[in-house]
């Protein structure tokens, strides 16, 4: 019998129920075991006496319960899998008797190879090239079939409910509450009418396609090297400039300047309509009300109150609303073009 975890279980994942778990898939570990940096899951690098797929280290993701279904994860991991065979650098999950999800007393958990990388720098315009190649390449297989259990990002999953449970789990205090209601209606209203008037085709995308989730692989004297894309974890279905416009920063002239290298490259492999460039500001609107709610939803997670301690006291919320002010103002500029 499948027994689920708990919330409370999840919390106390400790190492020996993680080497356990890494060692019923008939594999061997030191006792070196490192916590990764990551909310949602739990993450793990551990040492193996024997090494597989080229390393003695592989890493060990824990599955939040109830965020994803069983299929869902498998979904993802195919996904991933796909575009390992087309020699696209992703971070796939190893497979072990054919499976790629497995469970150890209620634990659901993947195993990946270890790859080791620093931040990319997103001021070199050769790096930008080489991440807008691979994106391109991703979308181009992205684009050939849907997800079927993966939902799609849109504006009522990742702004009206992310406002709803707010507004409903009393987390905005109370002088804020109806400036902070007002504010998100016009916002939402504002960001579903750039979506319907784009119109932009959901593809499969990685969903949360930003620095934090790009390892820069060094290569040889005069070599600019290779991203290591990771994470999919978040993957969806959405608009390809969802998986570009995080990594654009600065002000304007450096964002079109870096859009250009980015999506020069991209384009050889995928088509860009740059009318969905008008969807930057929108999306980067549901981003910042999507992430308030995450670290609501999550703040019982010890992980998240220690990793977040500013979360949730008046200034944050005082912070948050002017920010989304200021975004209100943004949704009204010309977008960015590209030439």
């Amino acid at each position: 019998m499948r027994r689920p975890v708990n919330s409370d279980s999840f919390y106390a994942l400790g190492p020996e129920r993680v080497i356990a778990a890494v060692e019923s898939l008939g594999l061997r570990c030191t006792g070196e075991q490192l916590a990764l940096n990551s909310y949602e899951n739990r993450v793990y690098r551990l040492r193996l006496e024997q090494p597989v797929a080229g390393s003695t280290f592989v890493v060990a993701k824990f599955y939040r319960p109830n965020r994803w279904s069983d299929a869902a994860i498998v979904e993802e991991h195919r996904f991933t899998l796909e575009l390992a065979a087309l020699e696209i650098p992703v971070v796939a999950p190893l497979a072990f008797d054919g499976q790629t999800l497995h469970r150890r007393r209620g634990y659901r958990f993947a195993l990946y190879p270890f790859r080791p990388g620093r931040a990319p720098d997103l001021e070199n315009p050769q790096q930008l090239e080489q991440l807008g190649r691979y994106l391109g390449r991703i979308h181009a297989l992205g684009a050939q079939q849907s997800f079927a259990e993966r939902p799609t990002l849109d504006a009522a999953s990742f702004g009206d409910e992310s406002c709803n449970y707010l507004l409903e789990h009393d987390f905005i205090p109370a002088e804020l509450v109806e400036p902070y209601e007002a504010l998100c209606h016009e916002l939402l209203d504002a960001v579903e009418e750039a979506i319907g008037e784009v119109d932009a085709p959901a593809i499969r995308l990685q969903g949360d396609a930003h620095p934090g989730n790009i390892l820069w692989r060094e290569g040889l004297q005069g070599d600019p090297g290779s991203p290591c894309i990771l994470d999919f974890d978040d993957a969806r279905m959405g608009p390809a400039v969802q998986d570009l416009w995080m990594f654009l920063s600065g002000d304007r002239a450096q964002m079109e300047e870096s859009l250009d290298a980015l999506l020069a490259a991209y384009s050889r492999f995928f088509p860009f309509d740059s009318r969905q460039l008008r969807l930057i500001e929108p999306l980067r609107t549901l981003r910042m009300l999507h992430h308030a709610a995450w670290l609501a939803r999550r703040w019982q997670d010890p992980v998240f109150q220690y990793a977040f301690p500013w979360f949730n006291t008046v200034q944050y919320w005082q912070e948050h609303l002017l920010s989304l002010k200021e975004q209100r103002a943004a949704l009204h500029e010309e977008p960015l073009t590209w030439n």
